[in-house]
C-alpha cells in the first residue's frame, strides 16, 4: 500500500471531501436519527441562551428597584430551573441518538471494508501490507464516531451556541456585541495557523501508527524465522526508530495543540472581559444597566467556551478525517472484475466435447515490458491428470493464478470447458474450479468448518470428500471427531493433515476441475503416498492440474507440460520425457533422485 505524502491544501480539502461523503454513505439509512438529534441541539441552545435574559430581568426589574415580585421572581427563578432541566435532557436525547448512530455508521463501515477487501483482485495484495489492512479495519473505521460525537457534535453545538449567544447580545447591546465579533479574525488566524502546523504531523502520525500495526504483525507471523535467523536485535531497533518517529510526529501535534488551541483563546476571553468592562466603566450606568452588565458577562463565556471547543476539535477532526479518507481510498480501490455470462452457463455445463481447458497464444506480464509467459498454447482434455513443471521463475503459479483469474489475461485466451474464462459468471466458476494451494490456510475451527467454509454442506457430503481426500480416518481419531478445533492455522494437525484437510474443502464443492499448487511440497513422503493415491482416483472424474516441485508427485499424470522461461519446452508423459537426452525434465527427475 501507498505510504501517505505530506499534505498540502489540494490534498486536505480532498480529504476532507472523501472522508464527509464516506460519513454520508454511511450514516444513510439514518437520516432521521441526525435529524432530530440536530432539532434537539438547537432547541437546547436556544434554552441555554434564555437563561442569562432571565437572569437580566430578575436583577433589573426586581432585585436593584427592590421590586420584590415574588410571584414573578419566582416565575422567572424557575424559569431558569426549567429551561436548565430542559436543555439538559435535550441533550442527553440528542446524545443517545447521535451516539447510536456513530456506531451503527461504524458497524456498517466495518462490513463495507472488510466485503470490499474480500472482493479486491489478488494484485492489490501484491503491495498490500496486512498490519495496514487491519488498522484500516479497526482503528480507522473506529475514527467515524469519533468524527460524529466528539467533532460533528461539539463542532455544531458550538456553532448553535455561539450564533444564539451573538443574536442576544445584539438585542441587549449592538455595540457591545460588535467588540466581541472584532475576536472572530483572531480566532480563524489561530485555526489557520493550527492546521497549517498540524496537519502534517497528524497525517504522518497516522502513517506511522500503520507502519507500527505493520511490523508488528509482520515480526509475530514470522517469528519462528526471526529468532532462527538471530535478528531479534535488528527487528527491535526497526521498531523503535518507526516508534519513536511516531513518538515525535506526536509530540509536533501536542505542541501545537499547546500554544495554538486553550491558551491563546483564554487569553482573549480575559482580554475581552476587560474590555466590557471597562466600556461599561467608561459611560454613565443606570440601575437598568447592571443586568445587561451581568447577562454580558454570561454570554461572554458563552462565546468564548464555544469558540474554544470548536478550536481544540480541529486536532481530533483532523486525526478523523485523515483516517476516514484513509478508509475511502481503500473503498475506492477497484474491485476483482464481475463475471456474468447468460448464455455461457448454459454451454459450459452441456458441452462435454471441448476439451476442459484450453489456451490459446497466452502471454502475460506483471510489469510492461517483462513478459513472464510467452504464446503459450495448450489442451487439455476432461478427466486428465495434468502435471506442470519447471524451474523456480518459469511461470508455473503464474499460469496458475491465470487460470484461477486472479489476473486478467493481457494478450491471448483462456477456456474452460469451451468457454472464456471472462465469460463464465463468478458462482458457477468457484463452483467448478477447485484450489489447493502450496500453503494450507486452516480456519481457528473444527474440522467440519474447515471443509465446509460456510457452503452448508450436509455430514454426507463432508464425510464424502473427506473419504476422497482420505483424511476421514484421521479426522475421526481425534478427539471430538469433524467437531474437533484445530487451533489457529490448525496448529493441532501435522502439515500433511493439514493439507488433506485441503484437498477435502476443494473436493467438497465437486469441482470439474481441480488444481494443484505444489501441494506435496512440504509435506512426507507417506502423505505423498497418501495424495498420490487420492489423485489417481480422481482420474476420469475430475480434471486434475497439478504444478509440482517434487515430480514424484505427478509421475504418473497423464501428461507433463514443463516450462522454461514462460514457454513449454516439452510435454509427454513420464516415460518420453524420460527419453530425451538432455531434456529438462530428465535433468530435474535426476537431480531430484540423487538428493533423495
Amino acid at each position: 500500500m501507498k505510504p501517505e505524502s505530506k499534505p498540502d491544501a489540494a490534498s486536505t480539502t480532498g480529504q476532507m471531501r472523501q472522508a464527509f461523503t464516506l460519513l454520508h454513505r454511511a450514516a444513510r439509512p439514518d437520516q432521521h436519527h441526525l435529524s432530530w438529534a440536530v432539532l434537539w441541539l438547537i432547541l437546547a441552545a436556544l434554552l441555554e441562551v434564555l437563561g442569562p435574559i432571565m437572569g437580566k430581568a430578575l436583577i433589573d426589574e426586581h432585585l436593584l428597584p427592590h421590586h420584590l415580585d415574588w410571584p414573578r421572581m419566582a416565575g422567572l427563578l424557575a424559569g431558569l430551573v426549567l429551561t436548565g432541566w430542559i436543555a439538559s435532557g435535550l441533550r442527553y436525547l440528542q446524545l443517545v441518538r447521535l451516539s447510536g448512530l456513530a456506531m451503527r455508521s461504524v458497524m456498517r463501515l466495518r462490513e463495507m471494508v472488510y466485503t470490499h477487501v474480500l472482493l479486491l483482485p489478488m494484485s492489490f495484495f501484491d503491495r498490500a501490507i496486512t498490519g495496514q489492512l487491519v488498522s484500516r479495519v479497526t482503528n480507522d473505521t473506529e475514527a467515524v464516531k469519533s468524527l460524529y460525537i466528539q467533532v460533528l457534535f461539539v463542532m455544531l453545538d458550538s456553532t448553535i451556541v455561539l450564533i444564539g449567544t451573538v443574536c442576544a447580545m445584539a438585542f441587549l447591546d449592538w455595540r457591545l456585541m460588535l467588540i466581541v465579533l472584532a475576536l472572530l479574525p483572531a480566532v480563524l488566524l489561530i485555526v489557520w495557523l493550527y492546521q497549517r502546523w498540524s496537519a502534517p504531523a497528524v497525517t504522518r502520525a497516522r502513517a506511522l501508527r500503520s507502519e507500527i500495526n505493520g511490523q508488528m504483525a509482520e515480526s509475530i507471523g514470522g517469528m519462528s524465522v526471526l529468532q532462527a535467523s538471530n535478528a531479534e536485535q535488528r527487528f527491535g531497533q526497526r521498531f523503535a526508530a518507526t516508534n519513536e518517529n511516531h513518538y515525535t510526529a506526536r509530540l509536533a501535534e501536542l505542541r501545537a495543540n499547546a500554544w495554538l488551541l486553550r491558551p491563546a483563546l483564554d487569553l482573549f476571553n480575559i482580554l475581552l472581559l476587560a474590555a466590557v468592562i471597562f466600556l461599561f466603566g467608561q459611560r454613565e450606568m443606570t440601575a437598568t444597566e447592571v443586568g445587561v452588565l451581568y447577562a454580558f458577562i454570561s454570554y461572554l463565556a458563552r462565546v468564548i467556551e464555544p469558540l474554544i471547543q470548536i478550536t481544540m476539535q480541529f486536532s481530533q477532526l483532523q486525526q478523523s478525517v485523515v483516517a476516514t479518507a484513509r478508509v475511502a481510498t481503500l473503498l475506492n480501490e477497484g474491485a476483482a472484475q464481475e463475471h456474468s455470462g447468460q448464455a455461457a452457463r448454459a454451454s459450459a455445463a452441456n458441452d462435454s466435447s471441448a476439451p476442459a481447458v484450453a489456451i490459446r497464444h497466452l502471454n502475460f506480464a506483471y510489469n510492461p515490458g517483462q513478459p513472464v509467459l510467452h504464446d503459450l498454447s495448450l489442451e487439455i482434455p476432461q478427466g486428465d491428470f495434468v502435471g506442470i513443471v519447471g524451474h523456480t521463475g518459469s511461470g508455473k503459479s503464474t499460469l496458475l493464478s491465470l487460470l484461477l483469474r486472479f489476473y486478467p489475461a493481457e494478450h491471448g485466451s483462456i477456456l474452460m470447458h469451451g468457454v472464456p474464462l471472462d465469460d463464465i459468471d463468478n458462482e458457477r466458476f468457484r463452483a467448478e474450479v477447485g484450489l489447493v494451494p502450496q500453503d494450507p490456510f486452516l480456519l481457528a475451527a473444527s474440522a467440519r468448518e474447515n471443509i465446509d467454509m460456510g457452503r452448508g454442506l450436509t455430514q454426507e457430503q463432508i464425510e464424502t470428500a473427506a473419504r476422497a481426500a482420505h483424511a476421514h480416518d484421521f479426522i475421526t481419531a481425534l478427539g471430538q471427531g469433524y467437531d474437533t478445533p484445530l487451533g489457529e492455522g490448525g496448529s493441532r494437525l501435522s502439515v500433511g493433515q493439514k493439507q488433506l484437510i485441503a484437498i477435502a474443502r476443494a473436493l467438497a464443492g465437486t469441482p470439474r476441475i481441480l488444481l494443484l499448487d505444489e501441494a506435496t511440497s512440504h509435506i512426507d513422503s507417506q502423505t505423498e503416498q497418501i495424495v498420490q493415491t487420492a489423485l489417481d482416483e480422481l482420474r476420469g472424474k475430475v480434471t486434475v492440474i497439478a504444478i509440482a516441485h517434487r515430480l514424484s508427485t505427478i509421475r504418473d499424470a497423464s501428461r507433463i507440460i514443463v516450462l522454461n522461461h514462460g514457454r513449454i519446452t516439452e510435454t509427454g508423459a513420464h516415460e518420453q520425457l524420460m527419453q530425451i537426452d538432455g531434456g529438462l525434465y530428465q535433468r530435474l527427475y535426476l537431480l531430484q533422485q540423487l538428493a533423495a
